[in-house]
């Protein structure tokens, strides 16, 4: 039987009985079903899993003691960032989860000039929970240790100037520098646009802060196609997909 694995926002250490938090306590004890006795594997993003035995469990309580600590070798030494135009729908979230299991360091979601997704502050703060809680569903699913950061939704031109990377990438199909001609990175800044794509502005802005244009393939991605298939490339060049 699969040992589940559950994210527990609280710091873990090897022995330690802890109580855990009512999210995983909806996921382990009323979805599964699981009682006192039964392992869950545990991670808080710190780059380790926890091995722990459910005890004392009832229908709004439960606690875990952690048996064994271990250091699994799933996270990627490349460290990408997205910068994520906002989509309309599920879009988001697919990029969001499908990056996240390609293992993508940080996503920022932007707005530009074609964007059709305008979000006012209440609904945005809703929608970065929304996001994270993506990202750490993924992370589950994928046996991640790490969880993927959500930023604070920016403008383009602001994260273009204040993004901070090795190697900046700005998908453009209209010309491309070959990947396999560029120094391998130890970290990369990936630009999506939204869904009508960059304007010609928009591209020129990013090539004049250090964006080298890139197309991977000849056919145009949708925008919530486009990361996924970038990460995978990336991580295969310079990551953990060799």
């Amino acid at each position: 039987m699969r040992i589940p694995r559950v994210y527990e926002p609280q710091p873990l250490s090897d022995g330690a009985l802890i109580v855990l938090s009512d999210t995983s306590i909806q996921h382990v004890v009323r979805a599964l079903r699981l009682r006192d006795g039964d392992l869950i594997r545990l991670f808080n993003g710190d780059g380790a899993e926890y091995t722990a035995e459910l005890t004392a469990v009832d229908k709004r309580r439960a606690s875990a003691r952690i048996s064994e600590v271990t250091q699994p070798a799933v996270e990627s030494g490349l460290q990408i960032h997205i910068g994520q135009t906002l989509s309309r729908g599920e879009r988001m979230d697919y990029a969001v989860q499908k990056a996240t299991e390609m293992g993508v360091a940080q996503i920022t979601p932007l707005t530009s000039e074609r964007c059709e997704v305008r979000l006012k502050a209440e609904r945005e703060d809703k929608r970065l929970r929304h996001w994270q809680q993506v990202a750490i569903s993924a992370c589950e699913q994928s046996q991640r240790t790490r969880v993927p950061e959500i930023l604070e939704v920016s403008p383009l031109q602001q994260w273009i100037t204040d993004v901070d990377a090795e190697l900046k990438l700005v998908l453009h199909h209209h010309t491309a520098q070959p990947l396999q001609t560029m120094n391998a990175p130890t970290s990369v800044a990936l630009l999506i646009g939204p869904e009508g794509g960059l304007t010609e502005a928009e591209v020129d802005a990013a090539l004049a802060t250090g964006f080298k244009p890139v197309a991977f393939g000849p056919r145009v991605m949708r925008t919530e196609t486009a990361p996924v298939a970038a990460c995978a490339i990336l991580q295969y060049l310079w990551g953990d997909l060799g």
